[in-house]
């Protein structure tokens, strides 16, 4: 492991990535708005309009359903708090990767690299098209669930097409991404104003904060904060794109940080709206919460909008997942970790075009053979640990690499990354507890990794 000021912002060039290997590097092109538009383009994709019905299901009480949305909201801005002084203090292409790498070792980051290329990003990437396709196919005037498989074609087509856009540019994929996310969150804002201003004619009533419809198991709390944090994932992917952002000392940690603070504020609101609108057991029945809410005050018309608003909004989500995730492959090879050629840089459009369109193809043979569901429990449950090693790797570098420059330092230090610690093993031990089958295959398959690393990709001695 390399050691010293190579890793600090003061030895990168103005406009170049840092990475470690010797191939091509890339350009540093994202300013603070592109930069704060691939955090909340990333983040609010299709969680926001699935799992409340999952979260009031499990947790049937308005108070504690909104408490949940807080307490994965407070974990998330911990996550984003802690992660920001470590993008801040290395600030490459790679995010959690060069994180983990950095301190716990190489096994480490290629543990997340591996579990990112069999598990996490296609699951990803395959879940938010899975709900892109079905909203695009509404808003057109087809029942999705009819044309099942089209809707799976349709998915993986997109997927495709999110990949081309970004190999042709890093710019034009984050201009898409901005566009769109601009679009979704002020969409969004208008749906909560809306559904206040106008809910009274269709049975909106404060008295629903306060109704419950059943006991709450301690258990299925747990498990509606995992739904939860499905929601808020993404919080800190622009750390993967971290060798493309300019002034990345200033730019990381400020639009991490800022886009997380928004995103947290719109979905308080967005399920305190919906739950003026609709009692907690209407919305527990009621998937697609958004589009029936809105129906209940425009009818149809309120259908066909919120179908067009959902599927705007994943489509950014999922140029935004096809802009970052690939730097991890990208960084992965740049680091002898995984295939060289993968860390090929196109001699034209200078992106990763090898990474991304190993991303493309993951995806697109994940969501043709798997469920919205079954994609979506396999991100939670894969990505999430390495999320708790990688906030605890701070406490290793601050005593191992006191020399590392630190713009930012996290606020409220020791506790906000042990909060956010804490509350990633709480996660893990309830899914353990929960289901333990499933949670058990996903940890072997993660695990699959450590043969992998030490008989294809065992650490190169130096001299």
């Amino acid at each position: 492991m390399q050691t010293g000021a190579h890793h600090g912002t003061a030895q990168l060039a103005p406009h170049r990535a840092g990475v470690r290997g010797g191939g091509p590097a890339l350009a540093r092109q994202l300013g603070f708005w592109s930069a704060i538009g691939i955090v909340i383009g990333v983040t609010i994709g299709s969680g926001i309009f699935r799992t409340p019905a999952v979260i009031a299901s499990r947790v049937p009480d308005a108070a504690l359903m909104l408490l949940v949305w807080l307490l994965g909201g407070a974990i998330s801005l911990c996550g984003a708090l802690s992660v920001a002084e470590l993008a801040a203090a290395l600030p490459q292409t790679g995010g959690w990767y060069v994180y983990l790498r950095e301190s716990w070792g190489r096994l480490a980051g290629f543990l997340f690299g591996w579990a990112e290329l069999v598990l996490i990003r296609a699951s990803a990437t395959g879940a938010i098209s899975t709900v892109f396709s079905e909203y695009l196919l509404r808003s057109l005037g087809y029942d999705p669930t009819a044309y099942a498989r089209t809707t799976d074609y349709v998915a993986a087509a997109t997927i495709v097409g999110a990949a081309v856009v970004n190999i042709r540019g890093v710019r034009l994929g984050a201009a898409i991404a901005g566009i769109s996310t601009l679009a979704k969150f002020a969409a969004l804002a208008c749906l909560v104003l809306v559904l206040a201003a106008l809910g009274g004619g269709a049975g909106a009533s404060a008295a629903h904060f306060t109704a419950a419809a059943g006991p709450v198991d301690a258990g299925l709390f747990g498990l509606a904060l995992i739904s939860v944090l499905w929601a808020y994932d993404g919080f800190a992917d622009l750390s993967f794109a971290a060798g493309e952002v300019a002034r990345p000392d200033r730019n990381l940690p400020r639009a991490i940080i800022a886009g997380t603070v928004a995103i947290v504020a719109i979905y308080l609101a967005a399920n305190a709206a919906y739950l003026y609108v609709s009692p907690i057991e209407q919305v527990a029945k009621s998937p697609l919460v958004a589009a029936d809410t809105m129906q209940a005050i425009f009818g149809s018309a309120g259908v066909a909008l919120v179908s067009v608003v959902v599927t705007i909004s994943t489509f950014g989500a999922l140029m935004s997942v096809m802009l970052t995730a690939p730097r991890v492959f990208f960084a992965m090879a740049d680091d002898g970790l995984f295939f060289r050629r993968v860390a090929a840089v196109h001699p034209r459009y200078g992106t990763p075009h090898v990474a991304i369109a190993l991303a493309a193809a993951l995806g697109a043979g994940f969501v043709l053979t798997r469920t919205f569901e079954q994609l979506a429990d396999t991100f939670v449950l894969s990505i999430w640990p390495f999320y708790g090693l990688a906030i605890a790797g701070l406490y290793r570098l601050r005593r191992t690499r006191p020399e590392l420059p630190r713009p930012y330092r996290v606020p409220g230090y020791p506790v906000l990354p042990g909060v956010f610690v804490a509350a990633v093993a709480y996660l893990v031990g309830n899914a353990f507890i929960s289901d333990p089958l499933w949670t058990g295959v996903t940890f072997l398959v993660i695990l699959a990794g450590v043969p992998v690393y030490y008989t294809a990709f065992r650490p190169v001695r130096a001299g």
